[in-house]
This record gives C-alpha cells, sequence and structure tokens, in this order.
C-alpha cells in the first residue's frame, strides 16, 4: 500500500522538518521574530570566549539583559495600552456585530488522538472489539487504515493542524461509497442502508468504548465557543491573546468605568472629536502620508472626516439607554458629505422644551403615624396620599390606637419637582357630615436626589388640636430617569439664558447621543423655565467669583460668544456636575479640580477611588491616553498577529479563519480607530503567508478574499467607489502579491502533500482560483486562459518530479537499483509500478476535480511522472537475461492501468511501454511456435496414444514443458487466465498427451496475448491472426498425423473375432473429436465483414480436413470390423450344399446322434460373433466422446454388416442354405438388428433394403427347413415373436 505511516517510529521533530520542506516557497518569507526566550545569565553560548575575556564578556550579557527587559517592559506598556483599546472596544461597541452566518469549525485532531485512533482501528481488525462486521467492511476499514491512516501525509497535515475528525470521516465515507456501487444489488437491501451502517460502524470505532459516554459533553462545549461569546468571555479571550494578568484587567476595568454607558459613550464622543481635530490640522499643515497621486490628498481628508461622520451617524443611531422606558430619540439631521460637524450656531439644532419633557416614577410608603391623642383609640384612621395634579390613593383603613400601615402608592409623573400631600384623616361619626375630618397634612417637595429611606415628617395639624407633636413615618422614592444624567441645585449666570443670578433647579437631559441640554425647572412643572444645548461648550472648573453672591465653588460653561457660570455649596457636588457635563460636552479637555479645592472638601475621600487605584498602581497612564496620539495602524498589525497566533493554536481546525468573537472585536476597532480596510487585510495575509510557509494548513479562500479586497482598493476598483492609495499600501500590496504567487504555486508543486487525500475540502480547486486572481495585472483586466495555463503546467511538471522523487525515497529504490540482481530491480521496479498507478489512481479520485478546468494538464503531470520512472523500468528491463519472460506481469499492470484513462491510453509512456515490449512478444511466440511444432513432431513419434484424464485434472497447475532438443530458454507460459474449456475435461476420457498438451499451449498462449490486452488496435488484431493461424497449422499437423497413426494402428489389428478396438484407437478418435471442438474456438478469428468472408475461406480448410479424416477412419474402423463378419462368413461356406465338408459333417452328425446328445452346431460361431458386436459398440461408446460421430459409426458398420450378409446369400441362391448356415445367420441378423436398434440407429437405417432382401431370404429358408427338418432349427427363427435370450 502506498504511503504507510512510519510515524510511530519517527520523532516530532523529523515530522517538522519534512513539513517545512513542503510548505516552505521559493521565495520564502522571513520567519516570524518573536520575543526571544530568556536566557541563561550565565550565558553558556559565550563559552571559549569568556575563557579568555571574562569581564567584556560579563559587561556584555549583563546589556543585554538589560537590553531585553527593557524590550520585555516595551512590550508589556504596550499591551496594556492595546488591551486599554480593546477593551473599550468591548464595552460599548457601536460598529459592529459578531456573525452569525460564519461556519463552524470543527475541533482539530492531535497527534495523540491520531496514534489513538490507529490502535482502535487495528484493534477492530485484529478482532479485539465487539463490532460484528461482515468481511466487505472489514476490507473498506482495512483498505482505509492501510491507505489512510498510516499515511506520512496524513500525520504531517495533523501536526500542522489542519485535521478535523470530519475531514476522516468524509475520507471513509468517500471510499465506502466507491466500494458499495460496486457490489451486487441485493433485494431487499438498500446500497444507502448499507452506506449507513457502515457509517455508523465507523463511527463505533473511532470513539471507541471508553469515550463513549464523553463525546457528548465534548461536543457541547464545542458548540458553545464557536457561537456569541458575552462581553466577560471576550474580555477572557484577550487577556489570553495579549497576555494580560487578571488584576491587570480588573484595574482597567475599574478605572475606565468600562460597565458606565454614559463614560464609554462620552469618550467615544471624546475621540471622534479629536480625530476631526487631527484631520483639521492636517488639512492645515498639509502633512499627509505619500500617496500614489497627488489628487488624492484632498480625498484623503474627504475620507477621514466622512469616517468619522459615519462613526458619529451610528453613534447616534443608538438608544440612549438600552432597557429604559420609552423615549423618542431626536436625530441630529447632520449631512453625511459634510466636511466636518459644525459646531457653530447656524448649524445647531434648536431643541424645544417640549423635546425635553422627562417621565418620573415615584413610590410613596406610609409606614405610621405617631403622637396621635385626639381621637378615641376605637376611631378609624386612614391616609391619602396625591402628586399635585395626578390622582389620589388611600390607605386601608386602621385603629387610632395602632396607626401603622405599610401601603405604597405608585404615581407617575412629567415634574421634575414634583409636589407630593399626604393627610390622615378620620372618620366623621356625626349624621349631617359629609366629609371625614382631616387631623394633619404633610407636604413634600421630592427631587431624584432625595433620600429614598423612610423618615419622620412633622404633620401640620387644624388650630386648637391636641396633636401638636403629630408626625408621620413615609419614604418618597422618586426615580432618576436614564435621560437624566445628573440633577440638583446650582447658581447660575449666563449671556443668554440665566441671566439673573440665582439658585435653580437644573437637570442635565440627554435628548440622544450627541444632544444633551441644561434646563432649570420650577415646581410642578412639566417643561424648563429654560434650557441650554451643550454642544460646542467647554466646561472646566474655576475660581470663586467674588462680585457674586451664593455659591461657594464654581464652574463654568465656556463656548465661542457666551459663557455660563455655574456655582455649587458643595465640593463633591460640583465635581459631578462637572464631570456629567465632561461627558454630554465630548471635549477632548478633561477637566481637573485645583489642589487646594481638593484639601477643602471634607467629603472628597470617595470621590474617582478606582481611577486613583489605577494611579496606584500604574495604570493611570494607559487609561488615560489620547487614542488619536497612537499609530493604530501598528497597534492592530500587533494585535491581529497575536490573535491569529492564538487561533491557530486553539482546540479548533481553524484554516487560518477567526471566531466570531474575534471578528467582532477586529472590526470594532478598525473602525472605531481608523484603521484602513487595506492595511488590515494586507496585515492579515503576511500573517496567513507566514504561516502558510511555516506549515500551518490555511484557507485559500481566505487568501482570496484578503487578496481581492486589497487588490480592488490598489487598482481602483472598490465597490463603494474610488478611494486613496498610499504609496506604502501599494509596495507592500506588491511585496505580498508576489510572495502569494511564489507561496501558492509551491502548493500546486506540492499539491499531495498540501492537500493530502483532498483535504480540506475543495482547497486545491480554491488555490487554483487564487493563483488565476493573482496573475491578473489589475481587477479588471482578465487574464489570457493560456498564461494561467502555463503556470499550472510549470507547477505539476515540478510537482512529477517530487511526487517520484518521494516515491522512490519511500520505496528505496536509488539502493536497490544499484546492486540488486535482475530478478530482484524487476521485483523492486514491479513494486514501484504498483506504487505509481496507485499515485496516480490518488491525483484521479482525490484532485481530479480541481483541476477540472485544464484536465489534459493533469494527463501531462502523469506523463512526466511516468516518464521518470520509465527510467528505472528502462534500466531494469535492460539488466534481464536474453529471452526471459518475467517481465510480462509488468507489462500487464502497466498496461491495465493506462488503456482505462482516456488521456494517458495510447500517451507518450504508454507507447514506449509497446516499443519495449512489442519485440519480446513477438520473440515470445515465434519461440513458442517452434516449441509447439517439435512438440507436435516428437510427441506423436513417442506417443503412447493413452488417455491422459489423469493428467487433465491437474492441467492449469502444470508448468508448460520445455522442449529438450532447443538450445533456448523455452518460454514458460505464465497462466493469468485458466483455458477455459479445462472445466469440462475433468470427467471425461480425453484425447491422447500430446494432443492436451497441444491444445493447451495454443489456448494458454491464445489467453496470455489476450490478458496482455494489447493497447494498439492494429498490433493487437495482428498478434491474435498469427495465433490463430498458428493454431490452425498445428491442429491440421495433429490431425494429419493422427490419421495416419490411426490406420496403422488399425492395421496391425487381427480379423477374428476376438479383435477388440483398442483404447489408442478410442483415443486417436477423441483426438479427432477434440480438434473438432478446438478449432471453433482457436481458430475463429473475431473481425469485420470483409475480414470475417476472407478468413472464414481459411478457416473451413480445416474444419473440411477433421470432417474428411474422421470419415476416413470411421470407414477404416467399419472396414475392419466387417472384415470380422466376412471371416465369420467364410467359415459358414464350408457348409455350402454338395461340398465335401458338408456331407461329411452332416453324415457326422446324424451318426452321432443315435447314441450321444450333439451340441446345436453354428451355435458358438454366433454367439463369438454377437459378443464381438456388442463389445466393441460398448467400448466406443464408452471411450469415444463425441456422439455423432458415434451414430456414424454405427449406421455404416450394421449398413456394411447387412451388405455384406446380403451378397453372401446372394451368392447362394441357387442353393438351398445347410441347417447351420440358416441356424447361424438367423441368429447374427437378428441380434445384430436388435444391437444397432438399441445403440440408436434409425428405423430407416434398420430396415433397408438390404435387410429386407436378407430378411426373406432367411424366411424363406426357415420355412423350407420346417418342411423338411422340423426340429433342425431347435426354435430359431427369424419371427419377431421368439423369445429367445441372447
Amino acid at each position: 500500500m502506498l504511503d504507510p505511516s512510519s510515524s510511530e517510529e519517527e520523532s516530532d521533530e523529523v515530522l517538522e522538518e519534512e513539513r517545512r520542506d513542503v510548505l516552505v516557497a521559493a521565495g520564502g518569507g522571513s520567519p516570524r521574530s518573536l520575543p526571544p526566550p530568556p536566557r541563561d545569565p550565565r550565558g553558556r553560548e559565550a563559552g571559549a570566549a569568556r575563557a579568555v575575556s571574562p569581564s567584556p564578556s560579563v559587561l556584555s550579557e549583563g546589556r543585554e539583559e538589560q537590553e531585553r527587559l527593557q524590550r520585555e517592559e516595551r512590550e508589556k506598556r504596550l499591551r496594556l495600552q492595546l488591551y486599554v483599546f480593546i477593551a473599550r472596544c468591548i464595552a460599548h461597541p457601536f460598529n459592529a456585530k459578531q456573525p452569525t452566518d460564519m461556519a463552524r469549525r470543527q475541533q482539530k485532531l492531535n497527534k495523540q488522538q491520531l496514534q489513538m485512533l490507529k490502535e482502535r482501528f487495528q484493534a477492530f481488525l485484529n478482532g479485539e472489539t465487539q463490532i460484528v462486521a461482515d468481511e466487505a467492511f472489514c476490507n473498506a476499514v482495512r483498505s482505509y487504515y492501510e491507505v489512510f491512516l498510516k499515511s506520512d501525509r496524513v500525520a504531517r497535515m495533523v501536526h500542522s493542524g489542519g485535521c478535523s475528525a470530519n475531514d476522516f470521516r468524509d475520507v471513509f465515507k468517500k471510499n465506502i461509497e466507491k466500494r458499495v456501487r460496486s457490489l451486487p444489488e441485493i433485494d431487499g437491501l438498500s446500497k444507502e442502508t448499507v452506506l449507513s451502517s457502515w457509517l455508523a460502524k465507523y463511527d463505533a470505532i473511532y470513539r471507541g468504548e471508553e469515550d463513549f459516554c464523553k463525546q457528548p459533553n465534548r461536543m457541547a462545549l464545542s458548540a458553545v465557543s464557536e457561537l456569541i461569546l458575552s462581553k466577560e468571555q471576550l474580555y477572557e479571550m484577550f487577556q489570553q491573546i495579549l497576555g494580560i494578568k487578571k488584576l491587570e484587567h480588573q484595574l482597567i476595568y475599574n478605572a475606565c468605568q468600562l460597565d458606565n454607558g454614559d463614560e464609554q459613550a462620552a469618550q467615544i464622543r471624546r475621540e471622534l472629536d479629536g480625530r476631526l481635530q487631527l484631520a483639521e490640522q492636517m488639512a492645515r499643515e498639509r502633512k499627509f502620508p505619500k500617496f500614489v497621486t497627488r489628487e488624492m490628498e484632498n480625498m484623503y481628508i474627504e475620507e477621514l472626516r466622512s469616517s468619522v461622520n459615519l462613526l458619529m451617524a451610528n453613534l447616534e443611531s443608538l438608544p440612549v439607554s438600552k432597557g429604559g422606558p420609552e423615549f423618542k430619540l431626536q436625530k441630529l439631521k447632520r449631512s453625511q458629505n459634510s466636511a466636518f460637524l459644525d459646531i457653530g450656531d447656524e448649524n445647531e439644532v434648536q431643541l424645544s422644551k417640549s423635546d425635553v419633557v422627562l417621565s418620573f416614577t415615584l413610590e410613596i410608603v406610609i409606614m405610621e403615624v405617631q403622637g396621635l391623642k385626639s381621637v378615641a383609640p376605637n376611631r378609624i384612621v386612614y391616609c391619602t396620599m396625591e402628586v399635585e395634579g395626578g390622582e389620589k390613593l388611600q390607605t386601608d383603613q386602621a385603629e387610632a390606637s395602632r396607626p401603622q400601615w405599610g401601603t405604597q402608592g405608585d404615581f407617575t409623573t412629567t415634574h421634575p419637582r414634583p409636589v407630593v400631600k399626604v393627610k390622615l384623616f378620620t372618620e366623621s361619626t356625626g349624621v349631617l357630615a359629609l366629609e371625614d375630618k382631616e387631623l394633619g397634612r404633610v407636604v413634600l417637595y421630592p427631587t431624584s436626589n432625595s433620600p429614598k429611606s423612610p423618615d419622620l415628617h412633622k404633620m401640620i395639624v387644624p388650630k386648637n388640636s391636641q396633636d401638636s407633636d403629630l408626625k408621620i413615618k413615609l419614604a418618597v422614592r422618586m426615580d432618576k430617569p436614564p435621560h437624566m444624567k445628573h440633577c440638583g441645585y446650582l447658581y447660575a449666570l449666563g449671556q443668554k439664558v440665566w441671566k439673573r443670578w440665582k439658585k435653580r433647579y437644573f437637570v442635565l437631559v440627554q435628548v440622544s447621543q450627541y444632544t444633551f441640554a441644561m434646563c432649570s425647572y420650577r415646581e410642578k412643572k412639566s417643561e424648563p423655565q429654560e434650557l441650554m444645548q451643550l454642544e460646542g461648550y467647554t466646561v472646566d472648573y474655576t475660581a470663586p467669583h467674588t462680585g457674586l453672591q451664593g455659591g461657594r465653588v464654581f464652574f463654568n460653561a465656556v463656548k465661542e460668544g457666551d459663557t455660563v457660570i455655574f456655582a455649587s455649596d458643595d465640593e463633591q457636588d460640583r465635581i459631578l456636575w462637572v464631570q456629567a457635563m465632561y461627558r454630554a460636552t465630548g471635549q477632548s479637555y478633561k477637566p481637573v479640580p485645583a489642589s487646594q479645592a481638593q484639601k477643602m472638601n471634607p467629603k472628597g475621600g470617595n470621590v474617582n477611588t478606582d481611577t486613583d487605584r489605577g494611579q496606584k498602581h500604574g495604570m493611570d497612564e494607559f487609561i488615560s491616553a489620547n487614542p488619536c496620539k497612537f499609530d493604530h495602524a501598528s497597534l492592530f498589525r500587533l494585535l491581529q498577529r497575536q490573535t491569529l497566533d492564538h487561533r491557530l493554536n486553539d482546540s479548533y481546525s481553524c484554516l487560518g479563519w477567526f471566531s466570531p468573537g474575534q471578528v467582532f472585536v477586529l472590526d470594532e476597532y478598525c473602525a472605531r480607530y481608523g484603521v484602513r480596510g487595506c492595511h488590515r487585510h494586507l496585515c492579515y495575509l503576511n500573517e496567513l503567508i507566514e504561516h502558510s510557509e511555516n506549515g500551518s494548513v490555511i484557507d485559500p479562500t481566505l487568501l482570496h478574499y484578503s487578496f481581492a479586497f486589497c487588490a480592488s482598493h490598489v487598482h481602483g476598483n472598490r465597490p463603494d467607489g474610488i478611494g486613496t492609495v498610499s504609496v506604502e499600501e501599494k509596495e507592500r500590496f506588491e511585496e505580498i502579491k508576489d510572495r502569494l504567487s511564489s507561496l501558492l504555486e509551491n502548493q500546486i508543486s506540492h499539491f499531495r502533500y498540501c492537500f493530502p487525500f483532498g483535504r480540506p475540502e475543495g482547497a486545491l480547486k480554491a488555490t487554483l482560483s487564487l493563483l488565476e486572481r493573482v496573475l491578473m495585472k489589475d481587477i479588471a483586466t482578465p487574464i489570457p486562459a493560456e498564461e494561467v495555463k502555463k503556470v499550472v503546467r510549470k507547477c505539476l511538471e515540478k510537482a512529477a518530479l517530487i511526487n517520484y522523487t518521494r516515491l522512490t525515497e519511500y520505496a528505496k529504490i536509488e539502493e536497490t537499483m544499484n546492486q540488486a540482481t535482475p530478478a530482484r530491480k524487476l521485483e523492486e521496479v514491479l513494486h514501484l509500478a504498483e506504487l505509481c498507478i496507485e499515485v496516480l489512481q490518488q491525483n484521479e479520485e482525490h484532485h481530479s476535480e480541481a483541476f477540472a478546468w485544464w484536465p489534459e494538464l493533469l494527463a501531462e503531470h502523469a506523463e512526466k511522472f511516468l516518464s521518470l520512472y520509465s527510467v528505472d523500468m528502462d534500466s531494469a528491463l535492460e539488466a534481464q537475461l536474453q529471452d526471459s519472460w518475467d517481465s510480462f506481469p509488468l507489462f500487464q499492470l502497466l498496461n491495465n492501468a493506462l488503456r482505462n484513462d482516456t488521456f494517458l491510453c495510447n500517451g507518450k509512456f504508454h507507447k514506449h511501454l509497446q516499443e519495449i515490449f512489442v519485440p519480446m512478444v513477438i520473440r515470445y511466440i515465434d519461440l513458442m511456435e517452434s516449441s509447439i511444432a517439435q512438440s507436435i513432431h516428437r510427441g506423436l513419434e513417442q506417443e503412447s496414444w493413452q488417455p491422459v484424464k489423469s493428467i487433465t485434472n491437474s492441467l492449469p497447475n502444470v508448468a508448460l514443458p520445455k522442449v529438450p532438443s532447443l538450445p533456448l530458454n523455452l518460454p514458460q507460459i505464465p497462466s493469468f487466465t485458466t483455458p477455459t474449456w479445462m472445466t469440462s475435461l475433468y470427467d471425461s476420457t480425453n484425447g491422447s498427451a500430446t494432443s492436451e498438451d497441444l491444445f493447451w499451449k495454443l489456448d494458454a498462449l491464445q489467453m496470455f496475448v489476450f490478458d496482455l490486452h494489447w493497447p494498439e488496435p492494429e498490433f493487437a488484431h495482428h498478434l491474435e491472426q498469427r495465433l490463430k493461424l498458428m493454431a490452425t497449422d498445428m491442429i491440421e499437423a495433429c490431425v494429419k498425423r493422427t490419421r495416419i497413426a490411426f490406420e496403422l494402428k488399425l492395421q496391425k489389428t487381427n480379423k477374428s473375432t476376438d479383435l477388440r478396438i483398442p483404447s489408442s484407437l478410442c483415443t486417436m478418435f477423441n483426438v479427432l473429436v477434440d480438434a473438432k471442438k478446438q478449432t471453433a474456438k482457436l481458430c475463429i478469428l473475431d473481425g469485420g465483414q470483409e475480414f470475417a468472408s476472407q478468413w472464414q475461406q481459411y478457416h473451413s480448410k480445416i474444419d473440411d480436413l477433421i470432417e474428411e479424416t474422421v470419415k476416413e477412419i470411421i470407414s477404416l474402423l467399419v472396414s475392419k470390423v466387417v472384415s470380422v463378419l466376412e471371416g465369420v462368413l467364410s467359415k459358414l461356406s464350408r457348409y455350402d450344399e454338395g461340398t465335401f465338408f458338408s456331407s461329411l459333417v452332416s453324415f457326422t452328425v446324424k451318426a452321432a446322434a443315435k447314441y450321444v446328445d450333439v451340441p446345436k452346431p453354428g451355435m458358438d460361431l454366433a454367439d463369438t460373433y454377437i459378443m464381438f458386436v456388442r463389445q466393441n459398440q460398448d467400448i466406443l461408446r464408452e471411450k469415444v466422446n463425441e456422439e455423432m460421430y458415434i451414430e456414424k459409426l454405427f449406421d455404416q458398420w450394421y449398413s456394411s454388416s447387412m451388405k455384406v450378409i446380403c451378397m453372401w446369400l446372394a451368392d447362394r441362391l441357387d442353393l438351398q442354405l445347410h441347417i447351420y448356415q440358416l441356424k447361424t445367420l438367423i441368429k447374427i441378423v437378428k441380434k445384430t438388428y436388435r444391437d444397432f436398434r438399441l445403440q440408436g440407429v434409425l428405423e430407416g437405417t434398420l430396415n433397408s433394403k438390404t435387410y429386407d432382401t436378407v430378411h426373406s431370404r432367411l424366411t424363406v429358408e426357415e420355412a423350407t427347413v420346417s418342411v423338411t427338418d422340423a426340429g433342425g432349427l431347435q426354435g430359431i427363427t427369424m419371427k419377431d415373436s421368439d423369445e429367445e435370450e441372447g
């Protein structure tokens, strides 16, 4: 089998080395630069140099160690800064979503699992499992195990992380589909049922008995990690990718307030504002990257502005607060085509007071009343509650002795400063009372900042009431709507609004992601009294204004042409207000309170606790860093590289595809921080190519996507219009294009090893498609098909050399061919031919679909591959001895593989193979013809003509005998196929050893040539014609020699009734019978009508010859047996009337009859002849195989016998037959008639005129004798009714 794996013996280092040999491209890129591992501080490398000069080496080592530590520190700080940006992307995404349509990736197989898999399949094949299977399934598993599982190519692919369990199952499924299709149909059992059954058994073998219960858990974990990830899972993933510790993440999380959506939205607004300012600065200073054309500089600024506007629109489209009550967002009507988001008054969207109406929910819980004395203990009391302008609610009734409720009332209002009234009543007992009596009331003015806990409130009582100390315990909870970012009392003075310095109740309202308003409200009013949009303002802390009365700490909001001063009575409140307004304005400047203000603040201990902790741990630098001042292109390159490294090392066979969560974070990062798409994909391509060159399996479709994006960008054919192209992007693209072209050509050249068994599925086809794209001059102009074909042809030529070199290394053919004997060389070349055929079959099975565009190129590759093999084949064949025929199996093996291939049949190698073997075949047939001719000559001279039944039974296993008289190494026929006629010979007696040998040789020779399946029709027809002619000539010679031998043998036999036909004569007869049968097969040529008619004329000669010969030997044999009858009749002639012997016999018999009992005269002679006839009939019937010839023989024998008797009687017409003559003839005639009738002679022949004549004469003679001598016949009569036993 091809490619049995030696992975059990070989080390990981060998696999790694082979993998790199296969996958490193011709123009291979530099290896990935990774941070060097910490080295031994003792520095063992320097060895000898240190011994000579220790001090400089120690100093050098110290400097290197210091540089290493500094480099590691820089990398650590860079990763922390990058993680801050990524954490913000995860915390508040507003551009990207996790994709849900990505292909699910399968768990990859590792080396240990592959080894375990081999052991499980080996255990199954050894019968060590409980899985019941039939022979066909076992054969399929054995083939899968030997060809696929043990292949070193599969081991390399597993080592590179590109193989999943699904790949293994698919290969097995394709294998068995081909096998099941070739099985015969079985009634009641469909092939689909067989396939599903076999796959179920495969799964059972694959899982193993001990892993059966673990499988579901593993699959569940697999499904979760490839689907949508939560924020916590994304944080954890990128901590692993960038090497961030859990503590560091927690510090960053808290300091950045990642769980605060308002802070994250404000951060985004500041970042976008910063990017706009940078673009404006770049436009003023004319400091641009170097572009392909100068006109792209202004276009670049427009791109920056457009991208920021798009991000603003994306941010604007987000709901203000997810999960809050319904709130209609006010969309900013910004033009997407505007250069900047102008912040002047002319483009400002003016909000109306109705746009900032809020909705509040109040909860009022009345607990109890204290100090109630004016009412009798058994009187009923209750409370009412209301929000002014709304409905009124009432508590349950309670006794005055225990005025406790715990009742909650829920209200909804649009007043930021509502008025809540709670009243205490007692039921009136008077008849004329219309209303219950009010005992007290309390009026509250809650805000969203009011305490939420229950508290005692003094109630206002009527005049002259005894309850002067009446109190009520209740709680008022007023929620803070999600759009209210802050609220409280401030002093304010502005130029356009709040023109008088006084204390007001302010609410900071977020209308949309980019629209905020400071609103002042009065009591019981839904709409603000005055409002100011914060867009364009900058907020900051200020020193106290001495001329303003009221307020202790100050801050202001400044905008060109306007300043608003605010003051608060509390430092903590001021800080909270500034922070809220800072987030709302989107300004890049971050206000910092004065240090003396921090010292004056008695409650400042808890402000910015997380930030202080971050500062203490050194995180403030990363958190407060301005993202606009970083080179995000280089940061993203690092991020994408680390992410790809992490992805390729996880437990999935990803082939370079990121997981949905990784795609989401990378998309969000690029959009938020302005990473150019071309740069992203160029970096991605660079990383993928680098990994591919180092042995990882990368999906070419992924390379195609990124390359197509970059190509359309560089060539100005982007779907969204022409974009700017920097010189650096174009140069990097050309470099990537060259590297990618080299990589693809190298992969196609190593297609058997880069895509073993067609895995990953469709990868080779995608690689060819990508190569065509890479070879295009630009994105719009298609490359001529011939150019692509030329490159692929060159790659496949290399592939042929690579494949054959690997094959010979595996077969170790080089060392064998140099020192081996001719037989050993031939054996090795035959084995190598099997491997070559298997390689070509695997190429056809697994890779032909990929090359479907150019099937002739795969055929050229096969021809090139076989031409390399032909060198070794020619060398081995030249080393063979002359007239050695052991190489014919090599021809048959190669020819059978090539003749069924549309492209390779009669191709270059096939013709070369024929040219080598044509002389050998001709020489072989020449020698066989001489051998057969001599065997006929010598064999028939020494022939014993004994039947060869015992020899024939073992003919298929008997080697063709050599003729000793020829000084040649005669061919031994390799009997690829047992002659078709031999089966019928096992149970019958046959011809002679010479004839059987002749027919076997002729049939075996023809079967041998037929099994060669000579592909060239003309030469194949010539061979067939020659062999048929040879068979005709040989059979003709055999027939003629047999005829001569028959006549000679027959002449040596006697003519008396003791004659028994020898078995040798029957054998000769059978030789002719067999010759007749064999000519129908050995001498008939298939061909066209014209040729068939010519051949028929020649073939009819041998048929006529055999028929004439059979007739002749039948005639000779009949003449011989008839001569015996003539001898009997000549003995009867002595009893003719009037002869001396007749008178003497009659007198003697009569005289003797007086004294003794005389035997019946003449009966011995008749019985002897009858016995002669019967026994020879039995001999012929038993030993001659052809019934038709037996019937002809018996017909002639009977007819000739009757004719002889008739002539003998005719000679005695004038004489009366002697009694003894009559009795003998009657018995002979009657028994002959009866016996030949039993042997199947037809009635027409039996009752011929001759027989009728004989019958009449003998009947007359019998009548005459019955008159003269009635007792002389002794019961012998011609009548049919006699029952004489014979």
